[in-house]
């Protein structure tokens, strides 16, 4: 039987720096995700995009700026992607591919996939840990502030850190950052990872040896998870190399074709349960590039590596 994948389109900026990423799901589809996925031989149930979400300047806000739309989403994707995973007709437990938007989608993915039962790792595949808070930074985008929420960390706003199921929605040792940038971390971050002694493999680890590094991480999270979920922000990938991301890093990160092998890699995993897409910005592309298009690609070929 094929792979079964749930497509799921979030297309929001609310929680991001400006607009942009709320075209993604749409920029994806126009690719040809759908088309490829079933070419790959995967099993599509494409449950369709919520309405869209344009980021705006939340004056009320400034330092969680459009919190409420941004609970409000979380809520409504842990609800689509829990059910995906309660679904009777699956006759196996589906995949979820969650479509952002920006990084705060991942929160309702995993807040989802909790609410379906079972113990959840995560593998936030990201050059940022997004562990801040709204008292530590000043420009209040709840995008670099996602892992903070799902973990609880002080400083964080309830109505966010409460959306799931349990608080804290995850523990630590249920995280793993993987192709996080050191030198990108606020000091605040830093400081969060080193007393929570979060397990990381950072991105000069990965660059060496993208397949190995993605490999070493799940021989690591699988033995403690029952079911994977990966979340891939594609700002990982060096902006002069490939521009993508909402994210402007040049000459740090990845290069696009060493995240889309580690990604291959992480997507291969018979314990994945989810999949999330963030911070891409169909703007940023180059024109000419078939950049999306090879994102896409690389997306079936990894799910479909999978056990079927």
């Amino acid at each position: 039987m094929a792979r079964r994948i749930s497509l799921i389109g979030v297309p929001t900026s609310a929680g991001a720096f400006a607009p942009g990423q709320e075209q993604a799901p749409a920029a994806l589809r126009k690719a040809g995700l759908v088309a490829a996925l079933e070419t790959a031989g995967l099993e599509i149930e494409d449950r369709g995009d919520r309405q869209v979400w344009r980021w705006r300047p939340d004056r009320d806000e400034p330092r969680a700026q459009n919190v409420g739309a941004v609970v409000e989403i979380v809520r409504e994707t842990a609800e689509r992607v829990a059910l995906v995973s309660h679904s009777e007709t699956n006759a196996t437990q589906a995949v979820a591919l969650v479509l952002g938007g920006d990084c705060t989608v991942g929160f309702g993915t995993v807040a989802g996939a909790l609410a379906a039962g079972g113990e959840v790792g995560l593998i936030y595949f990201d050059a940022h840990a997004d562990l801040n808070v709204p008292g530590s930074v000043p420009e209040g985008a709840l995008d670099w502030m996602g892992m903070a929420h799902m973990l609880a960390e002080p400083g964080t706003r309830p109505e966010l850190v409460e959306v799931g199921p349990r608080t804290p929605l995850l523990r630590d040792e249920q995280v793993l950052l993987f192709g996080w940038g050191p030198e990108q971390a606020t000091e605040f971050e830093r400081a969060a990872i080193e007393r929570r002694d979060l397990e990381r493999i950072p991105v000069a680890k990965v660059a060496a040896d993208p397949a190995g590094a993605a490999a070493r991480a799940l021989a690591s999270l699988e033995t403690r998870c029952e079911h994977l979920l990966v979340h891939f922000d594609v700002d990982v990938v060096d902006f002069t190399d490939t521009p993508l991301s909402e994210n402007l890093g040049r000459n740090e990160g990845l290069p696009f074709a060493s995240a889309l092998a580690a990604l291959g890699v992480l997507l291969a995993s018979p314990k994945l349960a989810a999949l999330t897409i963030t911070e891409l910005n169909p703007d940023h592309r180059e024109e000419g590039s078939e950049a999306i298009e090879q994102l896409v690609e690389a997306l079936a070929a990894g799910l479909a590596a999978g056990p079927s």
